[in-house]
């Protein structure tokens, strides 16, 4: 499998995941989520859907490296 459609994955899984918390963290009802404060499961849900947009640019450029045959 390509290094980019790995890394793609990883992407929408870690993007999924940081949606998902931030939607128990904005309408749950008690004041922790997982353990931690809602504040912080906020946080933790925005540096989440931070490092999927971010492997997703590195995504794009690991895809035009592929095209031009330089697989790192």
């Amino acid at each position: 499998m390509q290094p980019s459609k790995v890394m793609h994955a990883a992407s929408v899984i870690v993007g999924f995941a940081g949606v998902v918390i931030f939607l128990i963290a904005l309408f749950g009802n008690a004041d922790a989520v997982f353990g931690i404060t809602k504040t912080d499961a906020l946080a933790c849900s925005a540096i989440l859907v931070l490092i999927a947009i971010w492997t997703q640019v590195a995504t794009i450029h690991h895809m035009m490296l592929e095209k031009t045959g330089e697989i790192i």
